[in-house]
């Protein structure tokens, strides 16, 4: 009797994991988020020769003026 009991609990963990490796539902939004942290990383990268072009930038307007 245990036994019948354990094997079809097996059975059902069995079915409940393969019935999650083919849903797909949430794999847009990790999707997303995998390309929200790459624009992060990219952002990290490029703010400071970014910042420093802009400073001169108004630095250079500011000595026009």
């Amino acid at each position: 009797m245990f036994f019948t009991k354990t094997v079809q609990k097996i059975k059902s963990h069995i079915a409940f994991y393969k019935d999650l490796a083919k849903d797909t539902e949430g794999a847009s939004g990790i999707e997303y988020a995998i390309i929200a942290g790459m624009v992060a990383l990219a952002l990290a990268a490029f703010v400071t020769p970014i910042s420093t072009r802009v400073s001169a930038m108004f630095l250079t307007l500011q000595n026009a003026l």
